[in-house]
């Protein structure tokens, strides 16, 4: 009875790493919708407009049991600042707005973000869970590429996955982005 309705987590760590799979995976097995909070749609620069959009987006997600995402949350979940102006006094106000919606809400929400340091410590204890998105290891960097060739005859059979598991230390998104990049020059090259 003394604790709040509701669940939220904090996922943090380098670009790449899973976070936003793994929000949509929660949702998945919850069988619930997964509401990625658009920042650009929801963020005014008018006074009273961004609560505003924001208590449309709570109301709503309420009624539909949606999981709420909050990617790249460090952009409205800052931490606020000494107020010497009255912009620093409403994108405190914002802020505080903000943890009070977000403590209320009985459903799940679930905060990304790149920086940890970046998040207002306010909203850092209420947090259920925080969870670490590392980088992947060697290991790890080579099952994901296996992964992205699996089922896949058109691999050159020049290309040495353990080589660049090893070599290069990328995220699961940057590995992602370089097997499109190289499709894409393959079929602009005109090879299989």
């Amino acid at each position: 009875k003394k604790r709040k309705p509701g669940f939220r987590a904090l996922f943090y760590g380098a670009p790449g790493t899973g976070k936003t799979s793994a929000a949509a995976l929660i949702g998945k097995e919850l069988n619930k919708e997964v509401y990625k909070i658009d920042l650009s749609r929801v963020v005014s620069k008018y006074i009273g407009e961004t609560e505003k959009n924001l208590e449309l987006v709570f109301a709503t997600a309420k009624d539909k049991d949606w999981i709420l995402f909050f990617d790249e949350a460090d952009a409205l979940f800052g931490k606020r600042t000494q107020t010497s102006s009255s912009n620093d006094r409403y994108a405190n106000q914002e802020i505080s707005y903000l943890l009070q919606r977000v403590e209320d809400y009985p459903g799940v929400v679930i905060l990304a973000t790149n920086l940890k340091a970046n998040i207002d410590e306010a909203f850092a204890r209420r947090f259920q869970t925080s969870v670490h998105f590392a980088m992947p290891d060697a290991d790890q960097r080579l099952r994901l590429w296996q992964g992205m060739f699996a089922n896949n005859p058109l691999l050159s059979a020049g290309v040495d996955l353990v080589m660049l598991a090893e070599t290069y230390e990328l995220s699961g998104g940057a590995i992602t982005n370089a097997v499109r990049y190289a499709a894409i020059q393959a079929v602009r090259m005109k090879r299989d």
